[in-house]
């Protein structure tokens, strides 16, 4: 999806560089109206020919009054359309309009009160008294001309601040956190009160919008995507295949890396459920050559991924058809890969956090367009979107899994024996606390509930130790169970696991597992420790 097929609503998100900027259009999203995120930079003109149907000013981190402090083009508030602003958002409307911040008396951080003061479309029904979360030591101490004050604490007299007539709203509080009692309800009151928005984006009429719009970008012409078994990827396959059929080839790089009966799983999904042409490239010898003896975790990374692009390449090349090579290259990159990447699609002006391996640039002399249909989706969206195409919960759930799979769960060189005890050992952490998690959604009804683990899986050390079993002496390798709770992997604690659980995946690995005798538990947080090892 690219901004010329977004949808005929849709609310723009202004970031000021907020803890939350995400989790706003997340919330517009799930209230049925599509959002997207743009720097806060963005000029009035630009943001005009976007033509949203809203505006949302993201909090942020900088007090207003910063050298540095993010500003905001004055004309966007002169544009006629409805803005709403979080913390940071109210502070700059209210500066920008002539109004002025300075600091309370103490901060505010967490719940606080607010008192409602006169009637407010913004606020509706909503209790006269309510719980808000706030996050800020500035504060708005006189608003704008024109502005009245609808709400305020003991510490912050403008909670909130609106001028109705020209649909200026703004809050110091969080509506976008569930912490915020009624915030759900405000986004509502303020989307569809008072921008007289619809609830039209739906699950159907993404997949019908997507659909139509692979269609019109291939044509007649050739695709081809490079799947891992991901959800990302999948969604991508499942949406062409839905759009273009067979005029699309899936191209599987088996390295050998992935966990166990993975790549059967993914053959069996694509060439029974998909009518796709479906290649599957048996690599796994040529992977282990390339990696023997490699112990650096970054230099294993550089190697898989090098060679997936060979190997990638190849059958693009065999793929021709007298000499028109394939058009369009499929890729499942996703919103936070863009967000987060930064320079390709937001004009250089997000920070890069990271190098995503579908940004990387193609070899020289090798040229495709590109096909993005996830590049505004949340990975939550993407999942919903994977189920709603028919693909089975094991690739719509799978767990993250790092793209050099195995090799980074494997502490130094990576050898055909060490591979077979780690992924029989995984297999048996998996299966094991999958139980886990499937008892705790019986008894919670929630999917992610409290000790419920987010991510769990089999590390491999580069190490022996001495064992006894059947009244022998073994030396013989560690196995080390690794399993979080998190809810977006930017932290996580490790998981509390009942006794009898941590007894039964221990029991099982050194009794099922050949060339393992011991279980080591990874009880460390996120941070200081990471999730993966390497």
């Amino acid at each position: 999806m690219n901004e010329a097929t977004f949808p005929e609503q849709k609310v723009v998100v202004l970031d000021f560089g907020a803890q939350y900027g995400q989790l706003i259009a997340r919330r517009v999203r799930d209230l049925g109206v599509f959002s997207a995120i743009v720097p806060c930079d963005v000029t009035a003109d630009e943001l005009s020919a976007m033509n949203p149907s809203a505006i949302i000013l993201s909090g942020g981190p900088a007090s207003v009054y910063a050298e540095d402090a993010p500003k905001i083009d004055p004309g966007v508030l002169e544009l006629g359309i409805p803005v709403l602003g979080f913390c940071y958002g109210q502070q700059i409307m209210a500066v920008t309009l002539g109004g002025s911040v300075g600091h309370t008396e103490k901060g505010e951080y967490g719940p606080a009160v607010i008192v409602r003061q006169g009637e407010s479309a913004l606020y509706g029904n909503t209790p006269a008294e309510q719980t808000v979360w706030m996050s800020h030591r500035d504060a708005v101490n006189r608003v704008p001309e024109g502005f009245v004050i609808t709400a305020a604490t003991d510490v912050c007299p403008v909670a909130s601040m609106e001028c109705a007539d020209r649909k200026l709203f703004a809050t110091q509080f969080h509506p976008e956190v569930r912490h915020s009692e009624y915030g759900n309800q405000l986004l509502s009151n303020f989307l569809f009160n008072i921008c007289g928005l619809e609830a039209t984006w739906t699950m159907d009429s993404i997949i019908e919008d997507s659909v139509a719009a692979i269609r019109e970008q291939v044509g007649s012409d050739r695709v081809i995507l490079g799947l891992s078994g991901g959800v990302d990827s999948s969604v991508v396959a499942a949406l062409c295949a839905r759009a273009i059929g067979k005029q699309l080839t899936c191209v599987f790089v088996n390295h050998g890396l992935l966990r166990k009966n993975e790549p059967e799983e993914v053959e069996e999904v694509f060439t029974k459920q998909f009518d796709v042409d479906f290649v599957h490239v048996h690599a796994e010898e040529r992977y282990l050559k390339l990696l023997e003896g490699v112990c650096d975790p970054e230099a294993k990374r550089k190697i898989i991924g090098t060679q997936f692009w060979n190997e990638f390449f190849a059958v693009a090349k065999e793929l021709e058809q007298d000499g028109r090579p394939v058009k369009f290259l499929a890729q499942g990159t996703i919103y936070p890969d863009i967000i987060e990447s930064g320079a390709r699609k937001t004009g250089g002006k997000a920070s890069t956090i990271k190098s995503h391996h579908n940004l990387i640039p193609f070899p020289e002399g090798v040229h495709f367009d590109l096909i993005e249909p996830l590049d505004h989706f949340f990975k939550d969206e993407v999942r919903a979107l994977g189920t709603a195409l028919g693909l089975p919960d094991h690739i719509v759930h799978r767990q993250p899994f790092p793209g050099p799979g195995l090799a980074i769960r494997i502490i130094g060189a990576v050898d055909a024996e060490k591979l077979e005890i780690l992924k029989n050992a995984d297999a048996i952490v998996r299966e094991e606390l999958d139980a886990y998690n499937q008892k705790l959604f019986e008894e919670t009804g929630e999917r992610n509930s409290e000790h419920a683990c987010w991510q769990y899986f089999a590390v491999l050390p580069d190490i022996k130790s001495v064992g006894v079993m059947g009244d022998e002496r073994t030396y013989a390798r560690p196995v080390i169970l690794r399993a979080v709770e998190s809810s977006d992997a930017m932290t996580a604690d490790w998981a509390k696991l009942p006794y009898d659980v941590l007894a039964k995946v221990s029991g099982r690995i050194v009794a099922e597992v050949p060339g393992a005798n011991r279980v080591c538990y990874d009880i460390t947080s996120k941070p200081p420790a990471t999730i993966e090892w390497e």
